[in-house]
Parts: C-alpha cells; sequence; structure tokens
C-alpha cells in the first residue's frame, strides 16, 4: 500500500497525466469557458457591425480606440481558446516518451513493493529468531512492533519452531488482533472457529427471539430448536427478573474474633449504608451499592458486597467500589488486614450455595403451559411421562448425587452456548447454569406447566468479549448489543431472560426425547458425522 501511494505521489511530483476530480479549480472551467464564448462572440459581433456601416456610408477603414480595444480582446480571447482546447487535444494524443516514462515508472513501483516485501521478510526472520533464542519476549511483540497481526505471525513461526509441532489448522487470517489487545486474550497465535447455529423463534414475554448459540454438540440447536417450536405453539413462555446484583467479598483480618465481629456489626447497621453507599458509588456511574452480607470464621471477616452493574457483568465495577469501601474502613479500622480483594464469598466461578441461594448477577424464573395436542404432536411424549422423569431424574436423583444447583437435565449445555455466541465469560457457565426444573400436570392432568429457576445468571452487552465483531453480531441479532441508553442495564437483563428462556426450551426437548426413548437415536443421527457412519456401515 505504501509503494502504491508513493507511487501516485511521484506521478503527480513529475507533472504527469493526474485527475483529481476533488481540485476545486476543475469546477471553475465551465464558467470561465461560458464568459470567454460570448465575450469572444459579443466583439466578433461588433466588429462585423462597425466594418458594415463603414463600407454602407463609405466611411475610410480606420480604426476608432473603441474598436482598436476590440481588436485586441479579440486576439486575446482567440490566444485563450487555442491555448485551452489545443492544450487538451496535445494530450490526449500518445507520445512514446511519455508511454515509456509510465511503463518505467510502472516497473519502478514494481521493484519497490517487491524490494519491501524481501525487507520485510527479512526482517520478520530476525525477529522471530530473537524470540526463539529469547532475546525478544514473545509477550513483547505487540508493543515492539506496533502490529498486532504481525506479532501473532511472527509469534505463531517462533513456537512451530521451539517445540517443533505444526499449528497448521489453526487459523491466523481473518481476525482483528488489535481488537483484543489488552482486553480479551494475551499472547494470540490464531483463532479457534465454532460454529454457531440459530434456534427459535422463542416466543418470550410476547416477542420473538433467534437465539445464537455456538457449540460443536450435534442435536443441541435442533433439540432447543424443538423446545422453541413448542412453547410457541402453546402460547409462548414468560420470565420475571428477581434480583439484579453482582458481588465481590474480600476477606480481612484482625487480631482478635471480638474486632472482626464489631466491623460486622458497623457494617450490618443500617444508619451507617448511605455513608458507605456514597463511599461505594463514587467509582462509576452504574455501579450502586445494595447490601453487604457478612459471615465471620474466627478472627476473620467474608463482606459480600452486592451492586447494580448496568448493561456490564460488572466484575470490574464492583470490585472498584469494595476498594473504595476498604481504604474508608482503614481510617476507623487501622488494624484491620485486607487479606484478599476476593475472599471467594462472592463466589466467582466456582459452585457455591450462597450463589444457589442468595443469588448472582441475574436471577430470573422462567415458566410455560405446553398444550397436550403439543406434548403429543412436537414432542413425541405425553404429560404424566414427562412429570414422573422430572422427578426422578431433575429432582431426586440430583439429590442422590449431592447436586449443588443441578437439578435439571441440561441447563450448561445452553447456557455455555449462548455464553460463546454473545462474548460472555464461559468460565461464568459454572453459577450461571445453576438452575431447578420444575415439571407438573395441570387443567386437569391434559396440560404441562414447565419452569426453570436460574438464581446466578451473569451476562453484560458491554465490555469483554461483546466488544468482538462475531459476539457483538449475535448480540445485535437479539436486539441486545451494547448499552441501552434510555433504561441502564435493559439490555443485560433481557438477555438473562432470553438465557432462562432458552434453557427452559432446552430442558423440555430433552427430557422429552429421554421420556420416548429417542436419546439415543437423536444423537446417533445428529451427532456423528456422516464421514464416520459411513466408514462404520
Amino acid at each position: 500500500m505504501k509503494s502504491a501511494a508513493s507511487g501516485d505521489q511521484f506521478l503527480k511530483a513529475n507533472n504527469k497525466k493526474v485527475v483529481d476530480s476533488s481540485d476545486p479549480n476543475s469546477h471553475a472551467f465551465p464558467f470561465i469557458n461560458t464568459i470567454f464564448f460570448t465575450f469572444f462572440f459579443s466583439i466578433v459581433c461588433y466588429l462585423f457591425i462597425s466594418l458594415r456601416q463603414k463600407i454602407h456610408t463609405a466611411t475610410p477603414l480606420h480604426l476608432t480606440l473603441s474598436e482598436m480595444a476590440a481588436v485586441v480582446c479579440f486576439v486575446a480571447s482567440f490566444i485563450y481558446f487555442l491555448g485551452f482546447f489545443g492544450m487538451n487535444f496535445l494530450h490526449s494524443m500518445p507520445f512514446p516518451e511519455e508511454e515509456e516514462d509510465d511503463e518505467e515508472l510502472q516497473e519502478i513501483n514494481m521493484k519497490e513493493i517487491t524490494l519491501h516485501s524481501t525487507i520485510s521478510a527479512e526482517d520478520d526472520e530476525k525477529v522471530i529468531q530473537a524470540v526463539v533464542a529469547g532475546k525478544t519476549p514473545s509477550y513483547s511483540l505487540e508493543s515492539k512492533l506496533g502490529d498486532c497481526k504481525r506479532a501473532a505471525f511472527i509469534r505463531r513461526q517462533a513456537l512451530e519452531r521451539i517445540t517443533g509441532k505444526s499449528l497448521e489448522g489453526l487459523p491466523l487470517e481473518g481476525f482483528d488482533y488489535g481488537s483484543i489487545l489488552g482486553q480479551c486474550c494475551e499472547m494470540p497465535v490464531g483463532y479457534v472457529q465454532i460454529p454457531v447455529g440459530i434456534a427459535g423463534p422463542l416466543l418470550l414475554d410476547g416477542m420473538e427471539f433467534s437465539v445464537p448459540m455456538a457449540t460443536t454438540e450435534g442435536c443441541l440447536v435442533a433439540s432447543t430448536n424443538r423446545g422453541c417450536k413448542a412453547i410457541k405453539a402453546s402460547g409462548g413462555a414468560t420470565s420475571v427478573l428477581l434480583k439484579d446484583g453482582m458481588t465481590r467479598a474480600p476477606v480481612v483480618r484482625f487480631a482478635t474474633a471480638k474486632r472482626a465481629a464489631y466491623l460486622k456489626f458497623f457494617l450490618e447497621e443500617p444508619l451507617n449504608f448511605q455513608t458507605l453507599a456514597s463511599v461505594f458509588n463514587r467509582s462509576s456511574r452504574f455501579g450502586r451499592l445494595q447490601s453487604i452480607q457478612c459471615a465471620i470464621a474466627g478472627k476473620n471477616l467474608y463482606m459480600r458486597f452486592t451492586c447494580s452493574t448496568g448493561d456490564a457483568m460488572g466484575m470490574n465495577m464492583v470490585s472498584k467500589g469494595v476498594q473504595n469501601v476498604l481504604d474508608y474502613l482503614q481510617t476507623d479500622f487501622p488494624d484491620m488486614d485486607v487479606i484478599g480483594i476476593s475472599g471467594n464469598y462472592c463466589s466467582d466461578k466456582k459452585p457455591a450455595a450462597v450463589n444457589w441461594i442468595e443469588g448472582r448477577g441475574k436471577s430470573v424464573v422462567c415458566e410455560a403451559i405446553i398444550k397436550e395436542e403439543v406434548v403429543h404432536k412436537v414432542l413425541k411424549t405425553n404429560v404424566a411421562s414427562l412429570v414422573e422423569l422430572n422427578m426422578l431424574k431433575n429432582l431426586t436423583g440430583s439429590a442422590m448425587a449431592g447436586a449443588l444447583g443441578g437439578f435439571n437435565a441440561h441447563a450448561s449445555n445452553i447456557v455455555s452456548a449462548v455464553f460463546l455466541a454473545t462474548g460472555q465469560d464461559p468460565a461464568q457457565n459454572v453459577e450461571s447454569s445453576h438452575c431447578i426444573t420444575m415439571m407438573e400436570a395441570v387443567n386437569g392432568g391434559e396440560d404441562l406447566h414447565v419452569s426453570v429457576t436460574m438464581p446466578s445468571i451473569e451476562v453484560g452487552t458491554v465490555g469483554g468479549g461483546t466488544k468482538l465483531a462475531s459476539q457483538a453480531a449475535c448480540l445485535n441479532l437479539l436486539g441486545v448489543k451494547g448499552a441501552n441508553k434510555e433504561s441502564a442495564g435493559s439490555n443485560a437483563r433481557q438477555l438473562a431472560k432470553v438465557v432462562a428462556g432458552s434453557v427452559l426450551a432446552g430442558e423440555l426437548s430433552l427430557m422429552s426425547a429421554i421420556a420416548a426413548g429417542q436419546l439415543v437415536q437423536s444423537h446417533m443421527k445428529y451427532n456423528r458425522s456422516n464421514k464416520e457412519v459411513s466408514l462404520k456401515a
């Protein structure tokens, strides 16, 4: 690109034919020509009339002062037109010298491009050798080179030489590496491709959603899609947001349990909450402290802060607010030793009873009544079988296994797929998949009432992976891309409801497949490649 640009500049600098339509002077020519044409023909008419009158009256053909001025203007106009049209004619004619010059310039430009490519390749090779030898740290390539894609290429080449393993099949091209710098991934060497399927439309709260699901598990999208079909055929599902608050729980230590208890009483005193909230809230426009829940273990105190976070998932937001409060408390409690900003009482990316009971992120319940006819025709089973299976599998079976938040068939399947498609933190699938699925016969045992209760769906529509082009496109498909400027937090809350509605569809379909004895057949049909089947046949 640089060589091409320099070639253009070279042509312009040597007064070659370069047409620039953006030149304002080029638009003035028609107006100027009109004036000169009018002026020229006016003079010709004037001189012709004067000459005719002198011949008619037998007056001597001496030029008056006005006639002399007209002749001068006539000659000047004629010279202008000769210059204007003559130069255009000359420019339009090909000259051998000019053609030779153009060929020479093209040859020079090609040599410059080839030379630039050769120099770049040589420079890359030197950097690769420096990385392999340990002279240049791999993590510093972006800052040293100033080119994120080139840094990924060099790091990839160095890795292949160091390990002796090929990365063929891991794509490098077609990705904006600058978009992940400093926020999504360090030291990239490529990107992994995950297919995205669409389930739906999901009719939820009177609106239809086409749900993007990124997965490599065959049958998952098809199964969820069948659940969406059954829900829509029965009039749709409804959802309710129960809570909305992200948590962070630092751990501090005192010399005695008494001092730890004193701080606990101080934090839980309602009269102190407003002061603590003002300190917490000063670092964000959207982060607003909702509550502080404390737990003591000896002389150690765990403080679980809960706050609203707008359309962001909010981990960084709540952490900043917690740090503000810790700094403030240090004045009145100088003997407080801050052990860690996170003491696992939050609890983030781990199955925990505190999330199952108290909730974290968005707490949502979603329900639908599936008509008996739909259960038979779409789900290929019956209401009684579904109710019995849910009790023995999702409730009793999970209890026997000592499950924590896992009273469902496969909620994490749907949560993970939607999370990957929409740029959420995949590790937060752990607590976001906490779900209890309930089924019971209603309307005299004819229809099926099904619900999912999910207390800790952790999602956001701004920040992190939501900024990447592919994930942003999936969020846009759902109508929740970016921040909601009219109602802060509305997009993230809507996304949480869509996740719950999709889980409802997935639970309904899988449970029906198990009740009808179709699970194995479905997976044999959709979860195996045609190549594998044909080879075994």
